[in-house]
């Protein structure tokens, strides 16, 4: 399932609730509370990135919203679900907040004097049994 046709409640606080329902199986190998690598182009890395740069767009003062570009390192932990450590490079787009658009059809900022870059390291924590997602940490700069 792709991310937009996901149903998705936020509260203002970013305490999301979301139907993930074909979560990949964890891997047998890992063990519960164990850190490992994942592949940055894992859809459920990809979904979780999402999620980190919802909760950075709902915090941020800036009038355009912001859109992952590159998920540069990516780690799984799980923990009563699947907890995310990510590494994310996010760039403005073209999408003004207050046009409340959908991310996928938000093109980066092309405007040399507008463009911006950040660099964030985001922790999601997706447990799919529940539908909730709660992203403790969410740091840009």
């Amino acid at each position: 399932s792709s991310l937009h046709s996901m149903p998705l409640t936020c509260s203002i606080l970013m305490f999301c609730v979301v139907s993930v329902t074909n979560v990949p199986p964890p891997h047998s190998t890992i063990r519960p509370g164990f850190p490992v690598p994942v592949n940055t182009n894992n859809p459920g890395v990809r979904k979780a990135a999402r999620f980190g740069v919802y909760r950075y767009n709902n915090s941020s003062n800036d009038l355009f919203l912001f859109k992952e570009s590159q998920i540069t390192k990516a780690m799984v932990q799980i923990v009563r679900g699947l907890k995310y450590m990510l590494h994310v490079e996010i760039k403005r787009t073209m999408c003004e907040k207050r046009d409340h658009s959908s991310l996928d059809s938000c093109h980066f900022q092309r405007e040399k004097s507008l463009q911006r870059t950040l660099r964030c390291y985001f922790e999601v924590w997706i447990t799919p049994w529940t539908h909730k997602v709660h992203i403790p940490v969410a740091h840009c700069h």
